[in-house]
């Protein structure tokens, strides 16, 4: 009997079922190397049944070949919430790939996305060129840090306290709510997204800071474990904060022997330290993609302006045909925008730039100037400084993952 692929092979694209649950777990144990058990499959099985629309798969004659997942999300950005599709376990079964079949997936689940109204897409990649291709581009990196218990700030005792929650989620969610709304590209978390996702990493502790005045202000997820302080998220609104939160760390010294962390590239632990030279590494994180531009634009909040201002923007997307085109911008004092597609395409634009671009530059990840220098942005020097004005300068950072 011949078997493969020497015929046409009819490919459908839908939402999973509960028959094809254990296919995609196992497809997805493989692609990324994991094991899963009997048990983990029927808890997997189970979760994933819960989130069925979210689950898509690319069937060849009724055999589920790529499969991945999308989240509706929200992000902050420049101050805003954002719905966002959190793009996931992308994986195809090694026989079928090199086909189209990503490409065609996500292709569909961006047209449910603009169809939803989530106007930007995050992902994860395995592979950064990959997704270049389709429309995405770096929204994040992070600091990765690495401290000898020697390293430690070397501070005074702390006015304020910090407290363990017995229901910590209860007491910490405003206070990364304040801190989330500062960065652009963190999640604006569910109280299921914190159940599931923030504390679903093994045992840990939280403990939080409460100024002399009783407001908590800042908060430690962590672990202690073989002398290492592994730091899941540090998160402080202000100063006073910072250093009530630093000297409970420094309280641990009898315990362990190095603090492992994570922060945002604006953070600037080494000038804090006597001995700045601590283990520090700049980690490249996740990707964005906006999925519709007009409705982007008149979601974003630009700055204020002293009049209002009209801007014409080229964009090129050669993966979704809707966001090409030259699109106006009216953007009036209050930094409230009406963008549309302009009635001539073919006019000149104040600016030009492919929807990668578009995206980091609006996201926050690199500034129009250095965008302008580098080739990206094609455009002339009045509209740069218009450009830099309009657009709110904010670190982006991620903390979560998916």
């Amino acid at each position: 009997m011949k078997m493969g692929r020497g015929r046409n092979m009819e490919e459908i694209i839908r939402n999973l079922t509960p028959e094809d649950l254990e296919e995609s777990i196992m497809m997805g144990s493989f692609a990324f190397q994991y094991d899963v058990s009997e048990s983990d499959i029927e808890d997997r099985k189970a979760k994933m049944m819960l989130n069925l629309p979210h689950q898509w798969g690319c069937f060849l004659d009724g055999r589920l070949a790529a499969k991945m997942a999308v989240f509706d999300l929200e992000t902050w950005i420049a101050g805003k919430r954002f719905a966002m599709g959190g793009v996931a376990g992308v994986a195809t079964w090694p026989e079928y790939r090199r086909g189209g079949m990503v490409a065609r997936m996500l292709f569909r689940v961006l047209e449910k996305m603009k169809r939803n109204g989530q106007t930007i897409s995050y992902l994860h990649p395995f592979e950064y060129p990959f997704y270049r291709k389709y429309g995405w581009e770096m929204l994040t990196e992070y600091k990765r840090y690495e401290l000898d218990a020697s390293q430690l700030p070397s501070l005074p005792a702390q006015e304020g306290s910090v407290v363990r929650p017995k229901e910590p989620v209860s007491v910490i969610a405003g206070i990364y709510e304040k801190y989330a709304s500062r960065y652009s590209g963190t999640l604006a978390r569910s109280g299921e997204w914190w159940q599931d996702r923030v504390y679903n990493k093994g045992k840990v502790t939280t403990a939080v800071y409460v100024n002399p005045q009783g407001d908590a202000s800042g908060y430690i997820i962590y672990k202690v474990k073989d002398r290492i302080m592994s730091i899941q998220e540090l998160v402080w609104l202000d100063e006073q904060a910072w250093r009530g939160l630093w000297k409970f760390i420094a309280n641990h010294d009898s315990m362990m022997d190095k603090v492992k962390l994570q922060a945002p590239m604006d953070d600037r632990l080494p000038a804090r330290l006597g001995n700045p030279r601590c283990k520090q590494e700049t980690v490249p994180y996740f990707m964005a993609r906006i999925v519709d531009v007009p409705a982007f634009l008149n979601e974003y909040p630009f700055a204020a302006l002293s009049g209002q201002e009209g801007l014409t923007l080229r964009i090129e997307d050669s993966f979704l045909p809707w966001n090409n085109g030259v699109f106006r911008l009216d953007i009036a004092g209050d930094g409230t925008v009406r963008a549309g597609q302009a009635e001539e395409d073919g006019q000149d634009a104040d600016a030009v730039c492919d929807i990668q671009t578009l995206t980091t530059m609006l996201i926050g990840y690199q500034r129009p100037a250095f965008l302008q220098m580098t080739g990206k942005l094609q455009t002339d020097g009045r509209t740069i400084e218009l450009l830099e004005w309009l657009i709110p300068q904010q670190t982006t950072y991620l903390m979560d993952y998916f």
